[in-house]
């Protein structure tokens, strides 16, 4: 086993210093008398994008293959595809050089505006944190490490390089976190990313919370922080702060200013030391695994199309999906022709191969006339003259097919979209084609929700593609023609307009900060907690078949919070067609001290059944899944009480529920200081055994807010919610006539005793 504090013994100042910065676009600094080689690390959320030139940041990669992007991965709801999807990467990276997979990434999908979403997984941190654990931990089982990213608050486009994304300490810790926190203490990414933006003031490259306090310390991330390209300000402070790499080199100016810092007492070497031996474990690690060879193009392509059927969501379907043997299709729409199946962007995969859609389907029905209507230009143009093709062709065909791609200038990395539609041409398309053919299934090919509303009521089915990968085009085909049953459910609520989007009033923001107004209500959150109706809910997705849940049981209907309990349901295919079922697990407190949104996902399977079986699905609800994150404690806490076990389809279409009691087991220290209101005293045990007393008597012998005082028989509401509302030492104050010591003293008197008692 390599000694790496011997390594780092023997590394002068300056080759630690050299170590921390990088040495070109995508390789560290080597150290050569002491055998220890660079890394090379690559793009590659959904594929290697290997450059030839280490000094080039978008020159051309090497062919890879394309995997389908996170928004379509987390549709799958599927870890062990991921995990098979990730030993692909791995193998695609060790043929080609690639130490580590800059990616995967887990922001949340705070607005459906961010140019970015395509890469991110999902509006739920449960659900993000599942998913990317899974796709990590079977990458790194084949000796190559990931990069988990954007740490933190990495939610929009605009002015991602210097904006302060102002979150509150609560949703941070219970929406913004929780990804990271899941994919790190689960599968132990090799290096976490830092995001460019500044959170509550403080870029992510210096943000010692963050990189040390909350990762390194609370978590115990043992690997090493590496800068997003381009996101450091100040070398010494990101390092003292726990940014250990710095990418892209070479600065030589960023290794002097180390050096410089040290020499002069700036820097502690401790601190260096430390980001060099993080640095150095993981070059070790990385150099267990042999690199070259090929990897299997063909099997990983069949991959591809496996992982890409399983993410695909129907949305609608009146009865038409899937085709039966239809004679004549109608193929309209550009994407048929030219697959769109990526986003633009530091992600942009050279593909092995594309599966064309279009000649996908004829190979699918080779008894069938297909005909073809390009539909709508590359451009954001008007072209009657295209729609009018496409209305012919389709009023001679059984069934028309209308692929429909978000356009590149819509939707990519480095802009945050303006709006959720479809362009002008696309919506007068569908409306033209679906008004003559009531036999038209749309094919969308984007990666986060569009609106529908002018166009859905004409369409008997509409399949959400996504951004699909190389192998989407026949993907597509296998579930229009039922050769794979869709399964796939969203991971984001689709809404009715962008004016109902949680973020709508904060969002991208100004001044060089956005705020995150909407605090712990995001996505499902929101709308539960509005009562807005939405287009799609968050978990929603048709199939083939029908499912039935039944026999709902919890192993116990009173438990510790350290226990937690688990969740059974049987789950039935009653339908005629084989297929899977995503089963979900809300939890919903019916009573808590601070607010929380209506329900929380907090457990899910995937489950394949045959027509007629039954399975019994097990999940597990742990201590996280009933805590929430309390600001005055500074940790997650748990409150005695009775909670809803929900299990659904998805977040509007609950089958079956239960009630269980919970008993924390938490010791909490009392947070009670003389001006906290009579209604927080209260609310602490130790506060309300001692203050109930006093306030008793003090609202009843001749007191200020007595009843002989107020002329009633008693304290009234209005009186009472005064009362409560009042710090305990301006309550004190107002009865200074009735009292035999200060104010002031008695409020210390009794915060003396309080905190005395034992909790």
């Amino acid at each position: 086993m390599t000694d790496i504090h011997a390594i780092i013994a023997q590394m002068t100042l300056e080759e630690k210093a050299a170590l921390c910065t990088g040495a070109s676009a995508w390789t560290t600094t080597p150290v050569k008398r002491l055998n220890l080689p660079e890394l090379f690390v690559s793009d590659g959320p959904h594929g290697i994008r290997r450059v030839a030139d280490i000094h080039a940041l978008t020159s051309k990669s090497l062919p890879a293959t394309c995997f389908p992007t996170a928004s379509s991965l987390a549709a799958t709801w599927d870890g062990d595809l991921l995990f098979e999807m990730g030993q692909a990467l791995a193998e695609e990276a060790i043929a080609l050089g690639v130490d580590v997979i800059l990616g995967p990434g887990v922001n949340m999908k705070r607005s459906p505006l961010c140019g970015r979403n395509f890469e991110y997984f999902s509006e739920d941190p449960y659900q993000a944190g599942a998913m990317a654990a899974s796709l990590i931990k079977g990458i790194q089982s084949k000796g190559v490490g990931t990069s988990l990213k954007h740490y933190a608050a990495n939610n929009q486009e605009f002015e991602r390089f210097s904006i302060s994304a102002e979150v509150d300490e609560r949703a941070l810790r219970e929406i913004y976190l929780p990804a990271f926190e899941t994919a790190v203490t689960q599968a132990k990414p090799w290096t976490v990313m830092c995001s460019y933006n500044k959170i509550n003031g403080t870029y992510g490259s210096e943000h010692t919370q963050l990189l040390t306090d909350i990762l390194k310390k609370e978590w115990g991330f043992e690997g090493f922080v590496v800068s997003d390209w381009g996101a450091v300000h100040d070398r010494v402070t990101a390092l003292q702060a726990g940014l250990d790499l710095e990418m892209p080199g070479p600065k030589q100016t960023r290794v002097n200013a180390v050096i410089e810092a040290v020499r002069n007492g700036e820097l502690d070497e401790a601190v260096l030391d430390e980001a060099a031996r993080r640095i150095v474990r993981v070059v070790c690690l990385a150099a267990q695994t042999p690199k070259g060879g090929d990897f299997d193009a063909a099997a990983h392509h069949a991959l591809a199309r496996k992982v890409a059927a399983e993410g695909m969501v129907l949305l609608k379907n009146n009865g038409l999906l899937p085709l039966q043997n239809p004679q004549h299709i109608a193929v309209i729409g550009r994407a048929a022709q030219q697959a769109h199946f990526q986003g633009g962007g530091s992600s942009h995969i050279n593909p092995t191969q594309v599966d064309v859609p279009f000649s996908e389907l004829q190979k699918m029905a080779e008894n069938a006339e297909l005909s073809f209507a390009a539909g709508y230009p590359e451009d954001n143009s008007r072209d009657q003259a295209l729609i009018d093709e496409a209305v012919a062709i389709s009023q001679a065909a059984d069934v028309a097919l209308l692929y429909i791609a978000l356009p590149s200038f819509k939707e990519s990395e480095g802009y945050d979209r303006a709006d959720l539609d479809l362009t002008e041409q696309q919506v007068a398309l569908i409306q033209a084609v679906t008004a003559v053919q009531p036999n038209t299934v749309v094919i969308l090919n984007n990666g986060a929700p569009v609106v529908m509303g002018k166009w859905l009521d004409g369409a008997a089915a509409v399949l959400e593609a996504w951004m699909m990968g190389q192998a989407g085009g026949g993907a597509i085909a296998d579930v229009l023609f039922g050769r794979v049953n869709p399964s796939g459910k969203l991971t984001e609520t689709y809404p009715h307009r962008l004016t109902d989007t949680p973020a709508y009033l904060n969002f991208p923001g100004e001044n060089d900060v956005v705020r995150y107004g909407e605090g712990l209500f995001i996505g499902y959150r929101y709308y539960d907690a509005r009562e807005v109706p939405v287009l799609f809910p968050f978990g929603y997705g048709l199939s083939y078949t029908t499912f039935v849940y039944s026999n709902l049981q919890v192993s116990a209907d009173n438990f510790k919070d350290v226990d937690g309990v688990t969740v059974t349901v049987d789950i039935t295919n009653t339908g005629l067609a084989a297929g899977k079922e995503v089963v979900q697990v809300y939890v919903h407190d019916q009573a808590s001290r601070l607010v929380r949104p209506y329900k929380e996902l907090k457990g899910f399977a995937k489950v394949s059944l045959q027509p007629g079986e039954t399975k019994t699905i097990s999940i597990p609800l742990n201590f996280r899944a009933f805590a929430y994150y309390d600001p005055a404690y500074r940790q997650w806490i748990t409150e005695d009480g009775q909670f809803d076990i929900l299990v659904g389809a998805s977040a509007a279409d609950i089958r079956a529920q239960a009630t269980v009691t919970l008993q924390s087991t938490l010791q909490l220290p009392s947070i009670l200081h003389k001006e906290s209101t009579i209604r927080h005293w209260f609310n602490d045990p130790a506060g309300k055994l001692i203050l109930q007393p006093m306030f008793t008597e003090l609202t009843s012998n001749g007191g200020l807010f007595s009843a002989d005082n107020v002329g009633d028989e008693a304290i009234g509401m209005d009186t009472l919610s005064f009362l409560m509302d009042l710090p305990l030492r301006s309550f004190l104050h107002f009865q200074e006539s009735s009292l035999t010591q200060p104010a002031d003293d008695i409020a210390d008197m009794l915060l003396e005793q309080a905190l005395g008692v034992k909790q």
